[in-house]
């Protein structure tokens, strides 16, 4: 067993994405038809900082469906189970994670939560169980197998893994579903670990694609106060006044 730490890495993202989005939202108010700009797009004719300020300044009026023409896919490692729950719930997107019930879990990597690992005595009862769950494993699985379970003695025995267990996952989302992610994800109130994972995702996405990104992240940084009533809000903006 092992402290597993996050690891994002961008597999692939569309082709031409930044043309590809300019041409989408010209054709929006755009009387011609943009496949005959499409060549003058590649070939740097209207040239891309054109482009990116068009984007940005559009992006910026609120309009931005046209975004969902371009998708990018990542492979995160060091995620806990209970971190890939909450990424999941985004349902704009595509999803294939390492099976618990193929992959036999010999040796529990984990996620060892920051506030756990600051106190001697938490960290201490948290490996604890980490070893006892694995130990539970491998007895359920070998017990499984001598009653004839076999190679699918792993999908039963998994019921006894915890929620830090590390997983792996790869992931794609369209540009206007990780804007959304990161607005919630990015929030000081959210959870910690899945918060570390849209930060890391965000950094990849502001790289390769500044134009639509730049103003990426939580939902305040953008409106410049907090969406939140004052009950929920964490205090780095302030609230927006009933009303307004």
């Amino acid at each position: 067993m092992s402290e597993k730490t996050l690891r994002v890495e961008l597999l692939s993202m569309t082709p031409d994405a930044l043309p590809l989005i300019y041409a989408a939202f010209r054709q929006c108010y755009h009387a011609g038809f943009v496949a005959d700009m499409w060549p003058r797009l590649l070939s740097g004719e209207i040239d891309r900082e054109t482009q990116a300020d068009f984007v940005r300044k559009t992006m910026e009026s609120g309009h931005d469906s046209p975004v969902e023409h371009v998708s990018m896919t990542f492979a995160v490692e060091g995620v806990s189970r209970a971190c890939s729950h909450q990424v999941v719930r985004h349902r704009i997107a595509s999803y294939s994670q390492q099976s618990q019930r193929y992959v036999a879990e010999d040796e529990i990597d984990y996620i060892l939560p920051p506030a756990i690992a600051r106190i001697p005595e938490a960290r201490e009862r948290f490996e604890r169980f980490m070893s006892e769950a694995q130990a539970a494993y491998n007895d359920l699985r070998g017990i499984l197998a001598s009653h004839g379970r076999k190679a699918k003695a792993n999908e039963d025995a998994r019921f006894v893994l915890p929620q830090a267990a590390e997983t792996k996952l790869v992931l794609t989302m369209n540009a206007r579903s990780l804007h959304h992610f990161f607005h919630l994800r990015c929030c000081q109130r959210a959870q910690w670990e899945v918060r570390a994972l849209a930060s890391a995702m965000l950094t990849i996405c502001k790289e390769r694609l500044p134009a639509l990104f730049a103003m990426g992240g939580a939902k305040c940084e953008q409106l410049g106060y907090c969406p939140e009533s004052p009950k929920f809000a964490c205090g780095k903006y302030p609230t927006r006044a009933p009303g307004r």
